[in-house]
C-alpha cells in the first residue's frame, strides 16, 4: 500500500452531551474527501481515540469509512494496550474495508516495555493482522519513545509497511530510513502513480473479467508486470511501484525537515483544520521547488506549535470551526478553551483557510 503524501487524523465530534455526533463525523470526512490529501486517519490520537468505549470505536470506523470518498487510502487505529484486543479491532476495520492499521506502542507498563516485549507484540499483530500494519510512536502521549533500531528490525517483517513518528526528529528520521533501505516491496499503484485501495480494484458491477488485473502488453504468462507495465483493474489503469519501508511524519512544523531527512508523507494534527495548507507543503517539495515548500512552512510553523502542539485537541477543533469543519467541544476531562484563547486561535488561522 503507497502511503505518500498528507493524511489528516480525522477528530470525534460531539454533542453537548457528549456523545458522538456521527452526522458532523459525516460531514468532516466527505469534505477532507474532497481536497487533495492522500487519505485520512480514523481513530488516532487526535481523534480522540482512548476517550472512546470499544462500541463508541467500532461505530466511528463505520460512519467514517461509509462517507469517505473511494479514492483515499482509509487508516484506521486500532492499537490499544493488548495484542488480542487490538487483533479484535483491526479485524473489524477489516470487515469495514479499510486499507491499513495504524498501532501504538503499548505504555501502560513502561517499565516492561523493552525490545523483546514490542518485538513480541508487533510481530504477533503483524503475523495475524489481515491488513498492512503501520507503526506508530507517539512519544508526547505515550511517554515511550520506540528506538531507531527497534523500528529497523521490524521493518524486515512483510506485513509491517511504515511508521508514523511523531518525535517530529529529523535525525531519527533518516536513521530510520537508512536503516531500512534493504527493504523493498511491490504496490499497487494508479497510471499516475497515486495509491490504489482495495475498495477501487472492487468494480461497482460484475465484469466480464470478475475484477481480476488484466495484463496490458506483457507478456503472457510473465510471473510479475514491470514498473512499466499497466494493468486494468476495477475499471482503470494500474500499475507496480517499488518502495521501501515508508517512514510518516507526524509534527507539521517539521514537515519540510522530515521530508528532506526521507519520509514520505506525514499524518498530521495541523491538517485536521488546515489540509490544503499542509499538503502544499508536501506538493512544492515532491515538485523540487525548495523555496516554495519553505515558504509554505514558514507560514504555518507558528500555528500548528501553538495551535496543536500547545493547545491540542480543543485548540485543533476550534481551528477546525474556524475553517468551515465541525470541531465542537472535547470530551472530559479536556476542557473548551477560554474566549481569549479561541481568540488567539483565530489570529494565528486567520491566513491558514482552506
Amino acid at each position: 500500500m503507497l502511503l505518500q503524501g498528507i493524511f489528516p487524523p480525522v477528530t470525534t465530534p460531539f454533542y453537548p452531551d457528549g456523545n458522538v455526533y456521527f452526522k458532523k463525523l459525516e460531514h468532516n470526512v466527505e469534505r477532507y474527501s474532497k481536497t487533495p490529501v492522500a487519505g485520512m486517519v480514523v481513530l488516532g490520537s487526535t481523534g480522540e481515540s482512548i476517550l472512546l468505549s470499544d462500541q463508541e470505536r467500532r461505530d466511528v470506523l463505520k460512519s467514517a469509512r461509509e462517507s469517505a470518498g473511494p479514492n483515499k487510502v482509509l487508516i484506521a487505529g486500532t492499537g490499544v494496550e493488548s495484542a488480542i484486543e487490538t487483533l479484535r479491532l483491526t479485524e473489524y476495520a477489516n470487515e469495514l474495508g479499510y486499507d491499513v492499521v495504524l498501532i501504538r506502542t503499548p505504555h501502560f507498563y513502561k517499565k516492561q516495555m523493552q525490545p523483546a516485549n514490542l518485538l513480541a507484540f508487533y510481530r504477533t499483530i503483524a503475523d495475524r493482522s489481515p491488513l498492512p500494519v503501520l507503526l506508530y510512536n507517539v512519544p508526547p502521549f505515550t511517554g515511550y519513545d520506540m528506538p531507531a533500531e527497534l523500528v529497523i528490525e521490524l521493518a524486515n517483517h512483510p506485513n509491517i509497511i511504515g511508521i508514523k513518528e511523531s518525535t517530529g526528529d529529523a535525525e531519527k528520521i533518516r536513521r530510520m530510513v537508512e536503516g531500512t533501505r534493504q527493504v523493498q516491496r511491490s504496490v499497487t499503484v494508479t497510471a499516475t502513480f497515486e495509491a490504489v485501495t482495495p475498495r477501487m480494484l472492487r468494480p461497482p458491477v460484475q465484469e466480464n473479467n470478475g475484477g481480476a488485473l488484466v495484463t496490458i502488453g506483457a507478456p503472457e504468462g510473465a510471473s510479475k508486470p514491470s514498473s512499466s507495465a499497466v494493468n486494468v483493474a476495477g475499471g482503470f489503469k494500474t500499475r507496480e511501484k517499488q518502495v521501501g519501508f515508508q517512514v510518516l511524519s507526524g509534527l507539521a512544523q517539521h514537515l519540510k525537515p522530515a521530508l528532506e531527512a526521507g519520509a514520505v508523507g506525514a499524518v498530521l494534527a495541523f491538517a485536521s483544520p488546515a489540509p490544503t495548507a499542509c499538503y502544499e507543503i508536501y506538493a512544492a517539495w515532491k515538485e523540487g521547488d525548495r523555496e516554495l515548500a519553505q515558504l509554505k512552512q514558514d507560514r504555518i510553523i507558528a500555528a500548528a506549535k501553538r495551535v496543536g502542539g500547545e493547545l491540542g485537541i480543543p485548540g485543533l477543533k476550534h481551528a477546525m470551526d474556524w475553517n468551515g469543519y465541525f470541531g465542537g467541544a472535547a470530551r472530559l476531562p479536556l476542557l473548551p478553551l477560554t474566549a481569549d484563547l479561541k481568540a488567539e486561535v483565530e489570529a494565528l488561522m486567520a491566513d491558514i483557510r482552506n
